[in-house]
């Protein structure tokens, strides 16, 4: 995954977890991990891959379009393809630091240990009105035939 390459939630991520992204990474691979930590990792990486390819899209649109090119070298088609494909990475990116966004949120506080939680068990009570009386024994039992 991108471990270098900067994304543009780095400072969330730092703040959450409370440690630079090459430590977050570190802390990650460790067998005592927090899920959380893994899966936002891996959103990050994602998100950074997904930045870089907007990026390249926009700097070759730029390259494309730059006053000091040959008009004759310009084609719709191609930057219609660009047009494109910078609509499917920056998708891409707006649902990763969604996901990742939500997921930081989620979170709790870095202060803040996690409670056990503690459950209770119910019982079910329920009380017959007073008409109901029991049933006789042998209710419902089919009738025996007498020759």
């Amino acid at each position: 995954m991108s471990r270098v390459k900067a994304s543009t939630m780095d400072g969330d991520l730092q703040k959450v977890f409370g440690n630079p992204i090459p430590e977050l990474y570190e802390a990650a691979v460790g067998h005592d991990a927090s899920p959380a930590l893994a899966r936002a990792l891996e959103l990050r990486s994602f998100l950074a891959l997904t930045e870089e390819q907007v990026v390249r899209v926009r700097d070759r649109v730029r390259a494309d379009m730059d006053s000091d090119r040959d008009m004759g070298e310009l084609s719709a088609d191609k930057l219609r393809f660009d047009a494109q494909w910078l609509e499917a990475a920056l998708d891409a990116r707006d649902g990763y630091r969604a996901a990742l966004g939500e997921l930081l949120r989620s979170m709790p506080a870095p202060d803040q240990k996690p409670r056990p939680v503690r459950t209770t068990q119910l019982r079910a009570t329920a009380t017959l009105p007073p008409s109901a009386a029991p049933a006789p024994p042998r209710a419902g039992a089919a009738q025996a035939r007498r020759p």
